[in-house]
């Protein structure tokens, strides 16, 4: 794993310990824009990250759905 990609593990897993979830917008206010490539990394260091599918309006009205990961500890 080059350390571009550690480092962005490691800032998700920080985040998921402090919050106990997280979503693509917080990872994009992270600068990290493949939150579904870092969750995967971490399932396979040994983490337990659930993945919750969410439905709500934007801000538009529209309903969009989105993924909600959540650590286990």
């Amino acid at each position: 794993m080059n350390s571009n990609r550690r480092s962005q593990c490691e800032k998700v897993l920080t985040h998921l310990r402090t919050y106990r979830s997280m979503t693509a917008i917080d990872a994009e206010r992270m600068h990290i824009h493949r939150l579904s490539g870092r969750i995967y990394d971490l399932r396979h260091e040994g983490h337990d990250i659930e993945t919750k599918m969410e439905v709500k309006k934007n801000e538009e009205g529209a309903t969009v759905s989105f993924a909600r990961y959540v650590l286990h500890e």
